[in-house]
């Protein structure tokens, strides 16, 4: 195996990774991430992740592992992506105040070539503090809110808003650890630490 790659763009995911000690590349991909028509918040991640996993895939040469992802976060069936302008960040932040949420995040991990080893869906709950409108308008100012789905970021300033969770924290901020680092071990591509078994 040449290695392991992210197909992202996202520089949460990254630092992710990056924590963990795992070496890595990063190719972000290139495709269209825009919902079909009455498309499920969890068809919609899965099928973007495993794009972006296929997208990047296709284009390496050699043994490659490519790990895609996709996040989005859910209210009513809805999904709240990432806000276009600081007038979709108010409104996704208005049907969040007060109330739970889903963040729903797909992995997908594809061998080169196209080769799809693994797909699995993790969702999160999340509660949010009932939020005052001067609350809003100050987090927007931040900027924080432009580059992330549902409009928040659990691990910034976002946090001031999280009365609870429920599930994976990574998941919330975009890669959930724990099952994709099971999975990489299972398949016999990251081996985190020497030893492996209980005869260390």
């Amino acid at each position: 195996m040449d290695g392991i790659v992210l197909a992202s763009s996202s520089p949460r995911r990254r630092e992710l990774l990056e924590k963990l000690g795992i070496d890595f590349r990063v190719i972000p991909p290139q495709i269209d991430e825009t919902p079909f028509p009455d498309e499920t918040p969890y068809s919609y991640v899965l099928r973007i992740s495993t794009e972006k996993a296929l997208s990047v895939s296709r284009s390496l040469s050699g043994n490659w592992i490519v790990i895609g992802a996709d996040t989005t976060v859910t209210v009513d069936d809805e999904i709240l992506g990432k806000p276009e302008d600081k007038e979709e960040a108010r409104v996704i932040l208005n049907k969040l105040s007060g109330r739970e949420h889903t963040v729903i995040t797909a992995f997908c991990i594809v061998r080169s070539k196209a080769e799809i080893l693994h797909k699995q869906i993790v969702e999160s709950k999340v509660k949010i503090k009932r939020l005052e409108p001067w609350e809003i308008e100050g987090y927007i100012k931040t900027g924080e809110p432009m580059d992330k789905a549902g409009a928040y970021g659990i691990q910034g300033i976002g946090a001031f808003m999280i009365e609870e969770i429920h599930g994976s924290y990574t998941n919330i901020v975009g890669l959930p650890l724990s099952q994709l680092i099971d999975v990489l071990t299972k398949l016999g591509v990251l081996k985190l630490f020497s030893c492996q078994d209980e005869h260390c």
